[in-house]
Protein backbone atom coordinates (compact mmCIF):
# COMPACT_ATOMS: atom_id res chain seq x y z
CA UNK A 1 0.00 0.00 0.00
CA UNK A 2 1.11 3.53 -0.63
CA UNK A 3 2.62 5.42 2.32
CA UNK A 4 2.22 9.11 3.19
CA UNK A 5 3.90 12.10 5.09
CA UNK A 6 4.46 15.96 5.35
CA UNK A 7 7.00 18.80 5.89
CA UNK A 8 6.84 20.79 9.09
CA UNK A 9 6.59 24.58 8.90
CA UNK A 10 5.40 26.94 11.61
CA UNK A 11 2.58 29.43 11.06
CA UNK A 12 4.76 32.11 12.66
CA UNK A 13 7.14 31.92 9.70
CA UNK A 14 4.26 32.35 7.29
CA UNK A 15 3.07 35.54 8.99
CA UNK A 16 5.69 37.40 6.99
CA UNK A 17 4.17 36.45 3.66
CA UNK A 18 0.57 35.38 4.29
CA UNK A 19 -1.78 37.93 5.82
CA UNK A 20 -4.37 36.62 8.25
CA UNK A 21 -2.37 33.70 9.60
CA UNK A 22 -3.18 34.69 13.16
CA UNK A 23 -6.19 33.21 14.95
CA UNK A 24 -9.41 34.82 13.83
CA UNK A 25 -7.76 36.46 10.81
CA UNK A 26 -9.69 34.36 8.32
CA UNK A 27 -13.38 33.60 7.94
CA UNK A 28 -13.32 29.80 8.15
CA UNK A 29 -15.91 27.09 8.18
CA UNK A 30 -15.66 25.08 11.38
CA UNK A 31 -15.20 21.34 11.47
CA UNK A 32 -12.73 18.59 12.23
CA UNK A 33 -10.31 16.49 10.18
CA UNK A 34 -9.56 12.95 11.31
CA UNK A 35 -6.16 11.63 10.21
CA UNK A 36 -4.93 8.04 10.59
CA UNK A 37 -1.23 7.76 11.49
CA UNK A 38 -0.14 4.32 10.34
CA UNK A 39 3.15 4.03 12.22
CA UNK A 40 1.93 5.76 15.38
CA UNK A 41 -1.24 3.65 15.78
CA UNK A 42 -3.21 6.84 16.36
CA UNK A 43 -5.84 9.15 14.89
CA UNK A 44 -5.12 12.88 15.03
CA UNK A 45 -8.14 15.19 15.30
CA UNK A 46 -7.57 18.61 13.74
CA UNK A 47 -9.78 21.63 14.33
CA UNK A 48 -10.03 23.10 10.82
CA UNK A 49 -11.14 26.45 12.18
CA UNK A 50 -7.97 26.85 14.25
CA UNK A 51 -5.73 24.47 12.25
CA UNK A 52 -4.36 22.68 15.28
CA UNK A 53 -4.51 19.16 16.67
CA UNK A 54 -7.05 19.12 19.50
CA UNK A 55 -6.73 15.44 20.41
CA UNK A 56 -4.80 12.30 19.52
CA UNK A 57 -6.56 8.96 19.97
CA UNK A 58 -4.89 5.59 20.40
CA UNK A 59 -6.49 3.04 18.06
CA UNK A 60 -5.37 -0.34 16.70
CA UNK A 61 -2.15 -1.27 14.93
CA UNK A 62 -1.45 0.40 11.58
CA UNK A 63 -4.67 2.37 10.99
CA UNK A 64 -4.98 2.77 7.23
CA UNK A 65 -8.53 3.85 6.37
CA UNK A 66 -11.14 6.17 7.85
CA UNK A 67 -14.76 7.07 7.13
CA UNK A 68 -17.45 9.32 8.55
CA UNK A 69 -21.01 8.30 9.33
CA UNK A 70 -23.23 10.68 7.31
CA UNK A 71 -26.13 10.72 9.77
CA UNK A 72 -24.61 10.62 13.24
CA UNK A 73 -21.49 11.69 15.08
CA UNK A 74 -19.32 8.62 14.49
CA UNK A 75 -16.01 8.01 12.74
CA UNK A 76 -14.55 4.62 11.82
CA UNK A 77 -10.82 3.83 11.64
CA UNK A 78 -9.67 0.56 10.09
CA UNK A 79 -6.64 -1.03 11.76
CA UNK A 80 -4.81 -3.26 9.29
CA UNK A 81 -2.45 -5.14 11.61
CA UNK A 82 -4.89 -5.67 14.49
CA UNK A 83 -7.73 -6.74 12.17
CA UNK A 84 -10.38 -4.49 13.64
CA UNK A 85 -12.30 -1.23 13.35
CA UNK A 86 -12.23 1.54 15.96
CA UNK A 87 -15.51 3.40 16.52
CA UNK A 88 -14.92 7.06 17.43
CA UNK A 89 -17.60 9.21 19.04
CA UNK A 90 -17.18 12.53 17.20
CA UNK A 91 -19.05 14.45 19.88
CA UNK A 92 -16.67 13.43 22.66
CA UNK A 93 -13.73 12.58 20.36
CA UNK A 94 -13.22 9.25 22.09
CA UNK A 95 -12.92 5.62 21.00
CA UNK A 96 -16.13 4.00 22.21
CA UNK A 97 -15.91 0.53 20.64
CA UNK A 98 -13.58 -1.80 18.76
CA UNK A 99 -15.08 -4.39 16.43
CA UNK A 100 -13.02 -7.29 15.08
CA UNK A 101 -13.13 -8.20 11.41
CA UNK A 102 -10.93 -10.63 9.45
CA UNK A 103 -7.31 -10.42 8.31
CA UNK A 104 -5.63 -7.34 6.84
CA UNK A 105 -8.45 -4.84 6.26
CA UNK A 106 -7.44 -1.50 4.73
CA UNK A 107 -10.56 0.56 4.09
CA UNK A 108 -14.17 0.98 5.14
CA UNK A 109 -17.13 2.39 3.20
CA UNK A 110 -20.35 3.50 4.90
CA UNK A 111 -23.85 3.39 3.43
CA UNK A 112 -25.60 6.73 2.86
CA UNK A 113 -28.22 5.90 5.53
CA UNK A 114 -25.44 5.41 8.09
CA UNK A 115 -26.51 1.91 9.15
CA UNK A 116 -23.97 -0.33 7.41
CA UNK A 117 -20.20 -0.44 7.03
CA UNK A 118 -18.31 -2.59 4.52
CA UNK A 119 -14.73 -3.77 5.01
CA UNK A 120 -12.78 -5.88 2.51
CA UNK A 121 -10.36 -8.21 4.31
CA UNK A 122 -7.40 -8.66 1.98
CA UNK A 123 -5.88 -11.51 3.99
CA UNK A 124 -9.09 -13.51 4.31
CA UNK A 125 -10.75 -13.26 0.89
CA UNK A 126 -13.98 -11.98 2.38
CA UNK A 127 -16.12 -8.92 3.02
CA UNK A 128 -17.20 -8.02 6.56
CA UNK A 129 -20.59 -6.30 6.84
CA UNK A 130 -20.96 -4.18 9.97
CA UNK A 131 -24.19 -3.16 11.68
CA UNK A 132 -23.09 0.32 12.78
CA UNK A 133 -26.08 0.76 15.09
CA UNK A 134 -25.31 -2.39 17.07
CA UNK A 135 -21.54 -2.11 16.55
CA UNK A 136 -21.21 -5.69 15.39
CA UNK A 137 -20.42 -7.82 12.33
CA UNK A 138 -23.56 -9.30 10.83
CA UNK A 139 -22.00 -11.17 7.90
CA UNK A 140 -18.71 -12.28 6.38
CA UNK A 141 -19.17 -12.84 2.66
CA UNK A 142 -16.63 -14.80 0.64
CA UNK A 143 -15.30 -12.90 -2.39
CA UNK A 144 -12.19 -13.20 -4.57
CA UNK A 145 -8.51 -13.38 -3.63
CA UNK A 146 -6.91 -10.43 -1.80
CA UNK A 147 -9.87 -8.06 -1.89
CA UNK A 148 -8.53 -4.51 -1.53
CA UNK A 149 -11.49 -2.16 -1.53
CA UNK A 150 -15.27 -2.37 -1.11
CA UNK A 151 -17.60 0.44 -2.19
CA UNK A 152 -21.34 0.68 -1.61
CA UNK A 153 -23.74 2.37 -4.03
CA UNK A 154 -25.57 5.50 -2.91
CA UNK A 155 -28.90 3.66 -2.73
CA UNK A 156 -27.30 1.01 -0.51
CA UNK A 157 -28.30 -1.97 -2.65
CA UNK A 158 -24.96 -2.95 -4.20
CA UNK A 159 -21.41 -3.37 -2.94
CA UNK A 160 -18.51 -3.65 -5.39
CA UNK A 161 -15.32 -5.40 -4.26
CA UNK A 162 -12.00 -5.41 -6.15
CA UNK A 163 -10.07 -8.68 -5.87
CA UNK A 164 -6.44 -7.91 -6.62
CA UNK A 165 -4.94 -11.38 -6.66
CA UNK A 166 -7.36 -13.10 -9.06
CA UNK A 167 -8.19 -10.11 -11.31
CA UNK A 168 -11.90 -10.14 -10.60
CA UNK A 169 -14.61 -7.90 -9.23
CA UNK A 170 -17.30 -9.24 -6.90
CA UNK A 171 -20.75 -7.62 -7.07
CA UNK A 172 -22.59 -8.12 -3.78
CA UNK A 173 -26.33 -7.82 -3.13
CA UNK A 174 -26.35 -5.73 0.06
CA UNK A 175 -29.89 -6.78 0.97
CA UNK A 176 -29.41 -10.51 0.55
CA UNK A 177 -25.80 -10.34 1.82
CA UNK A 178 -24.65 -12.57 -1.03
CA UNK A 179 -22.43 -12.33 -4.10
CA UNK A 180 -24.62 -11.98 -7.19
CA UNK A 181 -21.79 -11.90 -9.78
CA UNK A 182 -18.03 -12.42 -10.10
CA UNK A 183 -16.58 -10.65 -13.14
CA UNK A 184 -13.13 -11.22 -14.69
CA UNK A 185 -11.64 -7.81 -15.38
CA UNK A 186 -8.12 -6.42 -15.85
CA UNK A 187 -4.87 -7.00 -13.97
CA UNK A 188 -4.80 -6.11 -10.25
CA UNK A 189 -8.10 -4.24 -9.85
CA UNK A 190 -8.05 -1.86 -6.90
CA UNK A 191 -9.71 1.57 -6.67
CA UNK A 192 -13.47 1.79 -7.30
CA UNK A 193 -15.85 4.62 -8.18
CA UNK A 194 -19.62 4.12 -8.37
CA UNK A 195 -21.83 6.51 -10.32
CA UNK A 196 -24.33 8.58 -8.28
CA UNK A 197 -27.31 6.69 -9.72
CA UNK A 198 -25.74 3.34 -8.87
CA UNK A 199 -26.01 2.05 -12.42
CA UNK A 200 -22.32 1.79 -13.22
CA UNK A 201 -18.97 1.26 -11.51
CA UNK A 202 -15.45 2.00 -12.70
CA UNK A 203 -12.50 0.02 -11.36
CA UNK A 204 -8.83 0.93 -11.89
CA UNK A 205 -6.38 -1.89 -12.59
CA UNK A 206 -2.84 -0.98 -11.53
CA UNK A 207 -1.22 -3.96 -13.25
CA UNK A 208 -2.53 -3.36 -16.76
CA UNK A 209 -2.90 0.45 -17.00
CA UNK A 210 -6.64 0.12 -17.56
CA UNK A 211 -9.99 1.10 -16.09
CA UNK A 212 -12.96 -1.24 -16.45
CA UNK A 213 -16.55 0.03 -16.74
CA UNK A 214 -19.13 -2.30 -15.19
CA UNK A 215 -22.89 -2.15 -15.75
CA UNK A 216 -24.38 -2.79 -12.31
CA UNK A 217 -27.91 -3.17 -13.66
CA UNK A 218 -26.94 -6.26 -15.60
CA UNK A 219 -23.64 -7.13 -13.89
CA UNK A 220 -21.66 -7.04 -17.12
CA UNK A 221 -18.35 -5.53 -18.19
CA UNK A 222 -19.13 -2.75 -20.67
CA UNK A 223 -15.70 -1.39 -21.56
CA UNK A 224 -12.00 -1.78 -20.88
CA UNK A 225 -10.28 1.59 -21.16
CA UNK A 226 -6.55 2.17 -21.61
CA UNK A 227 -5.15 4.89 -19.34
CA UNK A 228 -1.65 5.66 -18.02
CA UNK A 229 0.70 3.34 -16.18
CA UNK A 230 -0.34 2.34 -12.65
CA UNK A 231 -3.72 4.07 -12.24
CA UNK A 232 -3.83 4.63 -8.48
CA UNK A 233 -6.89 6.80 -7.87
CA UNK A 234 -10.31 7.61 -9.30
CA UNK A 235 -11.93 11.00 -8.61
CA UNK A 236 -15.51 11.41 -9.80
CA UNK A 237 -17.03 14.83 -10.43
CA UNK A 238 -20.00 15.47 -8.14
CA UNK A 239 -22.26 15.62 -11.21
CA UNK A 240 -20.92 12.23 -12.36
CA UNK A 241 -20.06 13.41 -15.86
CA UNK A 242 -16.32 12.82 -15.77
CA UNK A 243 -13.92 10.56 -13.91
CA UNK A 244 -10.28 11.53 -13.32
CA UNK A 245 -7.64 8.81 -13.18
CA UNK A 246 -4.32 9.46 -11.42
CA UNK A 247 -1.66 7.53 -13.33
CA UNK A 248 1.10 7.12 -10.75
CA UNK A 249 3.93 5.89 -12.97
CA UNK A 250 2.98 8.05 -15.96
CA UNK A 251 2.83 11.33 -14.00
CA UNK A 252 -0.45 12.11 -15.73
CA UNK A 253 -4.21 12.16 -15.33
CA UNK A 254 -6.68 10.59 -17.75
CA UNK A 255 -10.20 11.95 -18.14
CA UNK A 256 -12.97 9.39 -18.67
CA UNK A 257 -16.31 10.48 -20.10
CA UNK A 258 -18.56 8.34 -17.95
CA UNK A 259 -21.65 8.28 -20.16
CA UNK A 260 -19.72 7.24 -23.25
CA UNK A 261 -17.21 4.98 -21.45
CA UNK A 262 -14.37 6.68 -23.30
CA UNK A 263 -11.05 8.28 -22.40
CA UNK A 264 -11.41 11.89 -23.49
CA UNK A 265 -7.90 13.22 -22.85
CA UNK A 266 -4.71 12.68 -20.87
CA UNK A 267 -2.66 15.49 -19.28
CA UNK A 268 0.74 15.62 -17.62
CA UNK A 269 0.15 16.70 -14.03
CA UNK A 270 3.17 16.10 -11.75
CA UNK A 271 5.50 13.37 -10.55
CA UNK A 272 3.65 10.29 -9.25
CA UNK A 273 0.09 11.58 -8.81
CA UNK A 274 -1.52 9.42 -6.14
CA UNK A 275 -4.80 10.99 -4.91
CA UNK A 276 -7.27 13.55 -6.23
CA UNK A 277 -10.42 15.37 -5.20
CA UNK A 278 -12.88 17.55 -7.17
CA UNK A 279 -14.39 20.82 -5.95
CA UNK A 280 -18.13 20.87 -5.25
CA UNK A 281 -18.80 23.15 -8.23
CA UNK A 282 -17.15 20.59 -10.61
CA UNK A 283 -14.58 23.17 -11.75
CA UNK A 284 -11.27 22.21 -10.12
CA UNK A 285 -9.31 19.00 -9.64
CA UNK A 286 -6.73 18.87 -6.84
CA UNK A 287 -4.00 16.22 -7.21
CA UNK A 288 -1.33 15.17 -4.71
CA UNK A 289 2.00 14.49 -6.45
CA UNK A 290 3.72 11.91 -4.26
CA UNK A 291 7.03 12.18 -6.12
CA UNK A 292 7.10 15.97 -6.41
CA UNK A 293 6.05 17.02 -2.89
CA UNK A 294 3.38 19.25 -4.38
CA UNK A 295 -0.33 19.73 -5.04
CA UNK A 296 -1.47 20.40 -8.60
CA UNK A 297 -4.58 22.49 -9.24
CA UNK A 298 -6.18 21.62 -12.57
CA UNK A 299 -8.99 23.55 -14.27
CA UNK A 300 -11.47 20.96 -15.52
CA UNK A 301 -13.33 23.15 -18.03
CA UNK A 302 -10.15 24.64 -19.46
CA UNK A 303 -8.20 21.40 -19.44
CA UNK A 304 -5.06 22.93 -18.03
CA UNK A 305 -2.86 23.06 -14.97
CA UNK A 306 -3.36 26.44 -13.28
CA UNK A 307 -1.17 26.14 -10.18
CA UNK A 308 1.32 23.92 -8.37
CA UNK A 309 1.75 24.37 -4.62
CA UNK A 310 4.74 22.88 -2.74
CA UNK A 311 3.76 20.99 0.42
CA UNK A 312 5.46 18.41 2.65
CA UNK A 313 7.28 15.22 1.75
CA UNK A 314 5.34 12.51 -0.05
CA UNK A 315 1.79 13.99 -0.01
CA UNK A 316 -1.00 11.46 -0.40
CA UNK A 317 -4.52 11.74 1.10
CA UNK A 318 -6.47 14.92 0.33
CA UNK A 319 -9.57 16.56 1.77
CA UNK A 320 -11.32 19.91 1.33
CA UNK A 321 -12.54 21.83 4.37
CA UNK A 322 -16.34 22.23 4.63
CA UNK A 323 -16.34 25.69 3.04
CA UNK A 324 -13.68 24.69 0.46
CA UNK A 325 -11.51 27.64 1.46
CA UNK A 326 -8.66 25.24 2.24
CA UNK A 327 -7.28 21.94 0.98
CA UNK A 328 -5.64 19.50 3.40
CA UNK A 329 -2.88 17.14 2.30
CA UNK A 330 -1.46 14.35 4.45
CA UNK A 331 2.31 14.12 3.93
CA UNK A 332 3.35 10.55 4.62
CA UNK A 333 7.08 11.01 5.04
CA UNK A 334 7.21 14.24 7.03
CA UNK A 335 4.39 13.34 9.40
CA UNK A 336 2.20 16.38 9.02
CA UNK A 337 -0.79 17.84 7.23
CA UNK A 338 -0.28 20.71 4.79
CA UNK A 339 -2.98 23.37 4.63
CA UNK A 340 -3.29 25.00 1.20
CA UNK A 341 -5.29 28.21 1.07
CA UNK A 342 -7.52 28.49 -1.98
CA UNK A 343 -8.95 31.54 -3.74
CA UNK A 344 -11.90 32.78 -1.73
CA UNK A 345 -14.88 34.08 -3.70
CA UNK A 346 -16.89 37.05 -2.44
CA UNK A 347 -20.31 36.07 -1.12
CA UNK A 348 -22.84 35.78 -3.94
CA UNK A 349 -20.21 35.56 -6.68
CA UNK A 350 -21.53 33.53 -9.63
CA UNK A 351 -18.25 32.53 -11.25
CA UNK A 352 -16.67 29.15 -10.56
CA UNK A 353 -13.71 28.58 -8.32
CA UNK A 354 -11.64 27.68 -11.39
CA UNK A 355 -12.54 30.95 -13.13
CA UNK A 356 -11.50 32.83 -10.03
CA UNK A 357 -8.13 31.09 -9.98
CA UNK A 358 -7.49 31.75 -13.66
CA UNK A 359 -8.64 35.38 -13.58
CA UNK A 360 -6.86 36.18 -10.35
CA UNK A 361 -10.07 36.93 -8.52
CA UNK A 362 -9.37 38.29 -5.02
CA UNK A 363 -5.57 38.33 -5.55
CA UNK A 364 -4.94 39.18 -1.88
CA UNK A 365 -5.72 35.55 -1.08
CA UNK A 366 -4.21 33.39 -3.81
CA UNK A 367 -3.75 29.65 -3.55
CA UNK A 368 -0.67 29.09 -1.39
CA UNK A 369 0.69 26.98 1.43
CA UNK A 370 -0.92 28.40 4.58
CA UNK A 371 0.55 26.29 7.37
CA UNK A 372 1.72 22.81 8.34
CA UNK A 373 0.23 20.79 11.20
CA UNK A 374 2.42 18.09 12.80
CA UNK A 375 0.51 14.84 13.35
CA UNK A 376 1.78 11.27 13.84
CA UNK A 377 4.11 9.05 11.86
CA UNK A 378 3.02 8.13 8.33
CA UNK A 379 -0.39 9.81 8.07
CA UNK A 380 -2.17 7.88 5.36
CA UNK A 381 -5.92 8.60 5.30
CA UNK A 382 -8.11 11.55 6.15
CA UNK A 383 -11.77 12.51 6.45
CA UNK A 384 -13.36 15.87 7.27
CA UNK A 385 -16.57 16.39 9.21
CA UNK A 386 -18.38 19.74 9.36
CA UNK A 387 -19.25 21.05 12.82
CA UNK A 388 -22.93 21.03 13.76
Amino acid sequence: MTTISIKKLACVALLLVLPGCHRGGLDRTSGFAYVTNGKSNTVSIIDVGEFRVVKTLQVGRNPSGIAINPIRKEIYAVNTESNNVSFIDAGRNEVVATVGVHRAPYFIDVSSDGHRGYVANSGSANLSVLDLDKRSVIANIGVGASPGIARVSRDGTTVVVSNRADNTVSVVDARKLAVRATLPVCEHPEVIAIMPDGGKAFVACTGSAQVVAIDLKNDRVRALLDVGKTPSNLALKPDGGELFVSNFDASSISVIETNANEVGATYLIGANPVRAVVSADNSLLFVSNFGADSISIFSINDGKLVASVPVGRRPDALALTPGEDFLLAADTQSGDVAVVRLVRLPRGNKISLAEAVIKGQNPSKPQALFTMIPVGMQPNAMAVRAAE
